[in-house]
């Protein structure tokens, strides 16, 4: 009965969540052969970003350290901590307090991304996309070449790169952030991961995952061709992701948020399918249809899913995923925190946040 509501009701939604990604061939061909000649494929060593690197200085540089080493010593990935507006009118936030102006943001992006059965929407999901697509466009080796920009900087808003065909469908959301930008005093880089990570914890069964602010806001737009395509090689994907020093394991649990994704751009036939059966709810059936032998009419699977579920170096995880909701939250918690700071190197300057996102749903909705 799901399926055939499901089904019926994605022909009715317009906004366009998920194209066909463009990464370069050439470039991850050149990290493959880069890869065989060091003769380390960094498949589980976990390291340092940013300016991390040289110095930890505060306490939420060092909490943020431990997590993306797996090293957590009591700092988890996921976070409980909630509090109310310290004020009652956004006017009347301190300058000295970082976090007050995103409880006045909470409320409004809480409004926007929940349906009236309080699943997640098509403005959540695509708020998740806005924020990979930001991250993701920076590279570790490029950056060791002195070409050190792109990342989660909020360039894809503030240089619209919303036009760019592997960002298609994002305009909607990118100008509900512009139009949030205009009307408080916060960043756009922030504010991109803080939608992200809002629009997360908004779906049933989503982790509250550490957010942090004071990111700098680009100065040029993010170089091109370094997003995922839905259609490149297993190894290709993997090398992509590993030089953004993301590992197999992480980019295993990165990809569950196609739970709640869409497809409008890579199959016409199937306009509008979700990649799994449950696109409201933040749940692990992703995992397990993705690699289901049953073809559902109603549910797309991306060919580069389908390739990467069976790769060596992921299916082990994959199949850790599967009937394990709390497993894969913290995975997904640690490794979106660290794709969300991807090119910034003040993270020693960032202040939590975390107590302004809107209370976990544990329970899905009936």
């Amino acid at each position: 009965m799901l399926s055939f509501y499901l089904c019926t009701l994605v022909a009715l939604f317009d906004i366009v969540l998920s194209y066909a990604h463009y990464s370069d061939s050439g470039f991850t061909g050149h990290l493959l052969q880069k890869r065989k000649k060091s003769g380390d494929d960094n498949s589980a060593t976990p390291v340092l970003i940013g300016d991390l690197r040289y110095r930890i200085q505060s306490q939420e540089a060092q909490d943020i350290a431990n997590i993306l080493l797996d090293d957590r010593g009591g700092v988890k990935s996921e976070t409980n901590e909630y509090d109310t507006k310290p004020v009652d009118d956004v006017l009347e936030c301190s300058a000295a307090d970082p976090c007050c102006q995103y409880y006045f943001i909470s409320e409004e992006l809480t409004d926007a991304f929940l349906e009236a059965d309080k699943q997640c929407n098509d403005m959540a999901r695509a708020a998740i996309r806005l924020g990979f697509h930001d991250a993701g466009t920076w590279s570790q080796s490029l950056a060791d070449a002195g070409q050190d920009f792109g990342g989660a900087d909020g360039s894809l808003a503030l240089f619209f790169e919303d036009d760019k065909p592997e960002n298609g469908g994002l305009f909607e959301v990118t100008e509900l952030a512009r139009d949030i930008y205009y009307r408080y005093d916060v960043g756009m880089a922030d504010l991109i991961q803080y939608m992200a990570t809002h629009a997360t914890v908004s779906c049933p069964l989503g982790p509250r995952i550490r957010t942090y602010v004071g990111r700098e806001d680009a100065v040029q737009p993010a170089p091109d061709g370094l997003l995922p395509s839905v259609h490149a090689p297993a190894d290709d994907l993997i090398a992509l992701f590993e030089d953004k020093t993301i590992t197999p394991h992480m980019l295993t649990a990165l990809l569950g948020a196609h739970s709640t994704s869409k497809q409008f751009g890579v199959d016409h036939a199937k306009h509008g399918a979700p990649q799994d059966s449950t696109p409201g709810v933040w749940d692990v059936e992703y995992y397990n249809q993705t690699l289901d032998s049953y073809e559902s009419e109603c549910v797309f699977k991306f060919e580069s899913d389908v390739k990467l579920a069976k790769h060596p170096r992921m299916k082990d995880e994959w199949q850790g995923f599967i009937d394990d909701q709390d497993h894969w939250n913290e995975d997904f918690a640690a490794a979106y925190l660290r794709l969300s700071l991807l090119g910034v190197n003040n993270i020693n300057e960032l202040k939590e946040c975390s107590k302004t996102l809107p209370p976990k749903k544990n329970r899905s909705p009936k």
